[in-house]
């Protein structure tokens, strides 16, 4: 009799262990909710920061855009005044050098409607773009002080 009553102590003890640690399916439901917020948050972070990323990055674009036009504005003033400048020089010296300024303004001009044209195409597209088009317009630089060292 005691081994009975004990065996069924036991049954009773394991089988109240065995359904408290089970969970309820209203539990699972909670706990599916829970990720499920969770989750949605961090996609509203992402989305938030990926904006921000957008938001910095058209605003360095628009920096960029400002700073090169300004250069451009300056080679512009550059090629006006040394055509200004070649009115005393001999024909054919000044036609030679007229050429040369007539390819750098065409090249200056290529460069604002690539600055212009550009659209936004992801931050390595950008790279890109901003290094060949500062390695251009240096170009273009060093293409002046030649060609005004010539003249000397």
């Amino acid at each position: 009799m005691k081994k009975t009553i004990m065996n069924f102590a036991i049954a009773g003890l394991i089988s109240g262990l065995i359904l408290t640690s089970c969970s309820s399916p209203s539990e699972k439901v909670d706990k599916q909710q829970e990720n499920v917020v969770k989750q949605e948050e961090k996609v509203t972070e992402a989305k938030d920061d990926l904006e921000k990323a957008r938001q910095e990055n058209r605003a360095e674009i628009e920096n960029f855009r400002k700073e090169s036009a300004e250069k451009i504005e300056a080679n512009n003033k550059k090629i006006a005044e040394l055509k200004a400048s070649i009115e005393k020089d001999k024909k054919a010296v000044k036609a030679d050098y007229i050429k040369k300024l007539n390819e750098l303004e065409k090249k200056n001009k290529e460069l604002k409607i690539k600055l212009d044209e550009y659209k936004e195409e992801g931050k390595d597209n950008w790279e890109k773009f901003k290094t060949q088009f500062n390695s251009d317009i240096d170009t273009i630089g060093d293409e002046f002080k030649k060609l005004t060292n010539n003249k000397k």
